[in-house]
């Protein structure tokens, strides 16, 4: 892989399987990978009209839809840059990522006129559309195949710890993450994953790029409603789901934890440390569950607990994908078995580096080893535990203070349905803890009762000592929660 040239997937199943269902539709007949060819070229012929060639950059402001689908290969037909943007940003962080990325095409679906009329307005060079139906196609040569390290997406970071970077992500990357994950998780045409994570986010973007690779089927769900995903596994043979923490306590409490269909394999969850008391929940009503490690960076997965640990090792992430190599290091250096450090990784699938940012990729690129910038621990086995992002450590009188372990336990409360923790700048400690809390609906807590929930559970340097009731706790469009913005909040 690292010198031969990667294969046009799609255009290949066309040819060799073009019966086969690629896309499986809520209300109608399943798309074959035949139709979803033709669907991508009639668009490449648009778009090439448009004069879109090998390396051109073309933004995609859509939501989850067939549509999304379709573009998103018409571009690999082209080999244009695909830069898919998050639907839920302001117009001006819009415009800032669309001249950052040196953009020159912006193709918005047709529920967003107003964030395309103030892009128009922003940035008056460059060519937004609303849709490609108006536009004739013109002759055009689809891709063979691709150089490993020709550049296929940037996709912004979702921009938690500060302002986003544009991640490069070449068709190398995509190909070995969808490869690696196949031989942890195989499928085929018998399973269907389901698309419910943004398109516009690598998770999502993953699943419909693993769908040819698998040749399986792929469901895609406009936006997340536990009862349209729950439906969709009872009746629409979904088999594999991936999910962040959040979306999965909300599934469950839908469901009101009664078993899914014997057809249903695996919840894949990611997005950061997932909470003990929600694992534990799920293995007592026999809800199979497994969980990954990943980031933008990686191009999705890079660790993931195998099948048959899911249990032995619950918390866990599992260990590398194939090909993938990982370590825990403390000021570049390895440590040991069960300490806590940084979380390195090397391989095929990890970016080349952050768009026309060579400092920002030099820091993150060091000793041949990508640093993440997420803490966690490796046991004797080699099996990562995820602790936290690194930059959301608190460190109260010289003690490190994990905000995920705090948030678990304030989680086992009946009364909390979420929780956020951050450090609070203190003159005495340096940092002390504060808690948002979300109730459970018909709940009442004082901040004194959470007080003493936690004194009777954690260290004393781990209590909160300010608590906030709030509505809703910020989230980013995969569901992570956003601390940056509990900090400026407060």
């Amino acid at each position: 892989m690292n010198e031969e040239n990667l294969p046009n997937w799609l255009l290949n199943l066309s040819q060799q399987q073009p019966d086969l269902a690629a896309l499986r539709t809520t209300d109608g007949p399943d798309l074959s990978f035949g139709e979803l060819y033709r669907q991508a070229h009639r668009r490449a012929g648009q778009l090439a009209g448009l004069g879109i060639r090998p390396g051109i950059r073309v933004a995609l402001l859509m939501g989850n839809s067939l549509e999304f689908v379709y573009m998103v290969h018409a571009l690999i037909q082209l080999r244009a840059v695909l830069v898919p943007l998050n639907v839920r940003l302001s117009p001006v962080e819009l415009s800032w990522q669309l001249d950052d990325v040196h953009a020159s095409v912006l193709i918005c679906d047709e529920r967003r006129p107003d964030l395309a009329n103030a892009v128009t307005l922003a940035l008056p060079h460059l060519l937004v559309l609303m849709g490609l139906d108006d536009h004739p196609a013109s002759p055009y040569e689809p891709a063979q195949s691709y150089q490993p390290d020709e550049l296929h997406t940037i996709i912004y970071s979702s921009g938690t710890t500060g302002r986003p970077k544009g991640v490069q992500l070449t068709y190398r990357n995509h190909f070995f993450n969808a490869q690696a994950s196949y031989q942890n998780l195989p499928a085929g045409p018998h399973d269907c994953w389901l698309a419910v994570l943004p398109l516009f986010h690598v998770g999502g973007l993953a699943i419909i790029l693993r769908g040819l690779f698998y040749v399986m089927p792929v469901l895609v769900q406009e936006s997340f409603d536990p009862v349209a995903v729950n439906a969709a596994i009872d009746r629409q043979y979904v088999t594999l789901v991936s999910v962040v923490a959040n979306m999965l306590a909300r599934l469950l409490d839908e469901r009101q934890d009664r078993p899914y269909p014997a057809s249903f394999r695996y919840f894949l969850i990611g997005g950061g440390p997932v909470p003990p008391p929600l694992l534990e929940r799920c293995a007592r009503a026999g809800i199979p569950v497994i969980q990954t490690y990943g980031m933008t960076e990686t191009a999705s997965q890079s660790v993931t607990l195998a099948a048959a640990d899911a249990l032995r090792k619950l918390g866990s992430a599992g260990q590398p994908l194939p090909g993938v190599e990982l370590r825990i290091e403390r000021d570049d250096e390895a440590v040991g078995p069960d300490e806590i450090g940084e979380i390195v990784l090397r391989g095929p699938g990890i970016t080349p580096g952050y768009d026309h940012r060579p400092a920002e990729t030099e820091r993150a690129w060091r000793g041949g080893w990508f640093h993440t910038g997420d803490l966690g621990r490796l046991d004797t086995e080699g099996f990562l535990f995820v602790v936290d992002r690194r930059d959301d450590l608190i460190i109260s009188g010289g003690e490190n203070v994990y905000p995920a372990e705090i948030e678990a336990v304030l989680l086992c409360h009946p009364a909390i349905a979420e929780a956020g923790v951050i450090g609070i700048p203190s003159e005495r400690w340096g940092q002390v803890v504060g808690a948002f809390i979300k109730l459970r609906p018909s709940t009442n807590l004082t901040a004194g009762e959470v007080i003493a929930y936690c004194m009777e559970r954690l260290a004393r340097f781990k209590v909160p000592t300010e608590v906030h009731f709030v509505e809703s706790l910020p989230r980013n469009a995969t569901g992570k929660l956003l601390r940056r913005v509990l900090r400026d909040q407060l």
